[in-house]
């Protein structure tokens, strides 16, 4: 079975979810586009406004949101609460590494976006992790 279409083995619960928004300053968004019409963008645009700082992850970009772009989650230069990943999920275990290399402390997989045996490796480096969920839902369901 192709990991695009894993179910999630396990998977950060509700109230794991609400510490998780609760308690974020900063989202590193790997796959950030600087189309409007691009769910990474909406998505990306409504958590700035809901006041968390915005990272953008994408090499192909410069800015986005007012932010700088970077290459790689390597390249960010400050702390990271949350990766929000908006990439295939073939994608997402060197994400994830990038992520435990900065010490980020959550990977949020995108809806459709599964990968439960990069999920295995997040949490035994002790990064919290969500899969298959949209961070502006939950928020919105939050708030």
């Amino acid at each position: 079975m192709s990991d695009a279409y894993e179910m999630p083995l396990e998977n950060a619960t509700p109230d794991e979810i609400r510490a998780i928004l609760a308690s974020a300053r900063t989202i590193a968004v790997v796959g950030l586009s600087d189309k409007p019409d691009r769910d990474s963008h909406r998505v990306a645009a409504y958590l700035q406004r809901a006041g968390y700082r915005i990272l953008p992850v994408n090499p192909a970009i410069t800015t986005v949101l007012g932010e700088k772009a970077v290459p790689s989650l390597r390249d960010l230069a400050e702390p990271v609460d949350v990766v929000d990943i908006f990439r295939r999920a073939d994608a997402v275990p060197a994400i994830v590494e990038d992520a435990i290399a900065i010490g980020a402390k959550v990977i949020w997989m995108q809806d459709g976006i599964v990968h439960n045996a990069a999920a295995d490796r997040a949490r035994a480096a002790g990064l919290k992790v969500v899969m298959g969920r949209c961070m502006l839902r939950d928020h919105r369901a939050m708030v």
